[in-house]
Parts: C-alpha cells; sequence; structure tokens
C-alpha cells in the first residue's frame, strides 16, 4: 500500500524512449542496409510513435494504452512530409478531449498525492530510524542497563531498524529521480528487498510476543534461567519468521510472479504472512490474560510479597504496543479490495502515518520513558559536572591539604563523591 501507482505520464515518457531508440535509431540503419526508400522519418507525436515510411506509405498506430480503445489512428507519407491524423484520436480512439484532459488531470493529482505520502512516511521512517538507534546507543553505554530485559527491547529495536532500512532500499530500486514509479520495471532486487521488508515486520510481531513472553515468566516463575530463555528467544523469533518468508517468498515464485512481488491476484499466499501475525497477536492477549490474572491474585498478599509490581510500567508500556500493533493490523490487514479512491487515500495515509512511526513509540516506551534510563542518565550527567569541578577545587585546596587531612583522606573524599 506504500507504493505510488502508476502514473500515465511514465507509461508516455517510456514509449517515447522506446520510439526514441528503437525507431529513430535502429530501423532507419535496418532501410538502408535493405535498401528501402525512406521519405518520412520516425518521430513521436507526443502520444503515439510513428516509424520510418516510404512515399505514399499508410501508417497504422493502436491508441494510446490510457485510452482503453481497441482502435487506430492512420498517418500518411507524402511528398510534404506526414499528413495529420486521418481520423482525430477523439473519432478513432472513442474518447473525447475534455473526457483525456480531464483523466491526465485526474492522475495527476493522483501522482502529486502519492509523492505527498511517500516524503510523509519517509519523514516518519526517518524519526523511527534515529530514535531506535540513539536507544540501541543507550542500552550499550551503559553497564547498569544490560540485562536480558534490555537485550531483549534492542532485539525488538533492530527487528524495526531492519524494516525502515529494507523500505528505504525498496523505494531507492523503485523511484526514478522524478519521483516517478517504474510501472513496468521490476528489478529482481526489488523481490528480494520486499521479502526481506515482510520478514523484518514478522519479527517486529515475533519480538514483540517475546516481550510478552518475558514479562508473564517473570510474574508466574520466582526462578528461571535468563540466559537460556534469551538464547531461545534469539533462535526462535529470528528463526520462525525466516522459515514464513521463504514459504512465502516461494509460492509468489511458482503462483504469482508479477511486478515486484506486491500484487494479491492469489489472495491464499498473504495469508502465509497473515495467520504467523495473527497467531502472535492471539498469543499476546492470552499472556497478558495470564499477566492480569496473576496481578489480581497477588493483590491480596502482603506488601513485602508484591515483586511484580515493580515491573508495572513495563508490563503496561508493552500491553500498550500489543494493543496498537494488533489494533493496527486487524484494521489494515482486511481492507476491503474494492473501495472509494477517497476511502483508499485516507485509508493509506493513516496506515503509513502508524506504520512508520511504529519504531519511534517503541523506543519511546522501552528507552526514552523508562525510568532506569532516565536514573542512569541522569546519575551519568551529575558525575560530568562534578569532574568539572574537580580541577578547580584541587586548586584550591592545594594549599590547605596540610590543615585539612591527610592526603588519603582527600583521595577518599573524592572517590565518595565520583559515586554520587
Amino acid at each position: 500500500k506504500s507504493s505510488p501507482g502508476c502514473h500515465p505520464h511514465v507509461n508516455l515518457v517510456k514509449e517515447e524512449e522506446k520510439c526514441m531508440t528503437d525507431v529513430l535509431i535502429f530501423k532507419p540503419q535496418k532501410a538502408t542496409e535493405n535498401n528501402i526508400s525512406v521519405h518520412c522519418k520516425g518521430m513521436w507525436d507526443d502520444l503515439n510513435c510513428w516509424p520510418p515510411a516510404s512515399l505514399g506509405e499508410t501508417v497504422s498506430q493502436p491508441c494510446p494504452e490510457f485510452f482503453n480503445s481497441e482502435g487506430t489512428v492512420h498517418r500518411n507519407c507524402t511528398a510534404s512530409g506526414w499528413t495529420d491524423l486521418l481520423v482525430p484520436h477523439e473519432d478513432a480512439c472513442g474518447y473525447t478531449f475534455n473526457e483525456t484532459l480531464h483523466f491526465l488531470r485526474e492522475s495527476s493529482d493522483s501522482h502529486l498525492y502519492f509523492s505527498y505520502v511517500k516524503t510523509m512516511y519517509t519523514a516518519g521512517y526517518t524519526l523511527s530510524l534515529i530514535s531506535l538507534t540513539i536507544a540501541i546507543t543507550i542500552f550499550c553505554l551503559f553497564r547498569k542497563l544490560h540485562c536480558t530485559r534490555n537485550y531483549i527491547h534492542i532485539q525488538l529495536f533492530i527487528s524495526f531498524i531492519l524494516r525502515v532500512i529494507f523500505i528505504f532500499i525498496r523505494d531507492y530500486l523503485l523511484f526514478t529521480n522524478e519521483e516517478l514509479y517504474h510501472c513496468d520495471y521490476y528489478p529482481v532486487a526489488c523481490k528480494v528487498v520486499l521479502m526481506f521488508s515482510n520478514y523484518s515486520i514478522l519479527a517486529n510481531y515475533s519480538w514483540l510476543l517475546v516481550e510478552s513472553h518475558f514479562l508473564f515468566t517473570l510474574v508466574s516463575r520466582s526462578f528461571f534461567s535468563l540466559k537460556k530463555h534469551l538464547a531461545w528467544y534469539i533462535v526462535l523469533s529470528w528463526g520462525l519468521p525466516l522459515l514464513v518468508i521463504v514459504s512465502w517468498g516461494c509460492a509468489k515464485f511458482f503462483y504469482e510472479d508479477e511486478g515486484c512481488w506486491e500484487t494479491r491476484s492469489h489472495e491464499w499466499i498473504w495469508w502465509i504472512l497473515r495467520v504467523p501475525v495473527l497467531l502472535t497477536i492471539s498469543m499476546n492477549l492470552i499472556f497478558f490474560l495470564g499477566i492480569l490474572r496473576i496481578l489480581v491474585s497477588k493483590l491480596r498478599m502482603p506488601v513485602a510479597q508484591r515483586n511484580e509490581f515493580s515491573q508495572y510500567k513495563l508490563i503496561k508500556s508493552t500491553f500498550f504496543l500489543v494493543a496498537l500493533f494488533g489494533l493496527h493490523y486487524i484494521l489494515f490487514v482486511f481492507l476491503p479490495v474494492e473501495v472509494s479512491s477517497t476511502v483508499f487515500k485516507i485509508w493509506t495515509i493513516a496506515e503509513l502515518a502508524l506504520s512508520s512511526t511504529q519504531g519511534f513509540v517503541v523506543a519511546v516506551l522501552y528507552c526514552f520513558m523508562n525510568g532506569e534510563v532516565q536514573h542512569e542518565i541522569q546519575r551519568r550527567w551529575r558525575r560530568w559536572r562534578l569532574t568539572q569541578h574537580l580541577p578547580s577545587r584541587r586548586r584550591q585546596h592545594h594549599s590547605s591539604i596540610s590543615h585539612s587531612g591527610t592526603p588519603q583522606t582527600q583521595v577518599s573524599l573524592l572517590s565518595q563523591l565520583l559515586q554520587i
């Protein structure tokens, strides 16, 4: 849904390029080699390509594709050159000039709309990429934030970063410098990038399921192996989506190898991707019902035994993400195929606005609003400011060391200050 549709101008530009290379270059050479007398040179009249013709020859060409007509137009090669169309486009193609202008105007507006949409979701994905990169840097730099919970957050961040990168690569492959969509040229790399883009989306939901399962295990068990769980999380959350996307890619290659694999002629192929996502959303719901049941049951316990409530913010953040992503997927994956143009445009804007900023929302909830992260950054900031004042303090107290105690006492005092 994020790729703009084909604009008629794109087809005309490509037809003109083909005309210039084929009719205006190669066919005159062939005519010379075959000793054919060419009186009228090949030309492009902004709608049709006319090959070289001999004197008195009548040449016919099909109506332009966007007219949706099976008619033909004709020109004669005379002593004074090409004649005008023997039958105008309006009559030969069954299309009035006003209707043509209206059609082209609508198409131009549509192209402008898709250009705005592309700019919007590019800005959203860029914001997500920057915020996710900062979040990963924070978790990696501060040693006190190195724990299984944050390792899981990092894996989730990486899956979103991969999604953004593959979408940017796909756009680079599909769009020309004039922001026009390639309607009839789909490189193999485009299909591969789309596969990895869908793989990263599956990994998003897979790691979100890991977040839910980790919280459920945290509140339901007193002791469990964190390292063992993390290893299994990594293997399953990256491995299972890979199996799914390989199956989907094989199905597309053998049954629907069209375009950049964004077509949906065979709906069952897309269910290969939909079923795993819907399963993860359902399992997330089950885990959160279990978490709520455990928390409610422990409300009756003494305060000293309510350790699970220390994870309340993490539980709340994860539940919000599951609800947001699940609602987003269920709403937009079942968009009816046949809807009005206005509904489709509104639906597309809403879908892309949510999709492009998901990474930013994840970074904010799991990192920037994380109490441990905020505390660690504040602690490092206080330490840095203290070290900036130490040289001046040393100069002030250098002359009075003998009156203030032994050097060991001074060093002990400084070390205590640095631990603030």
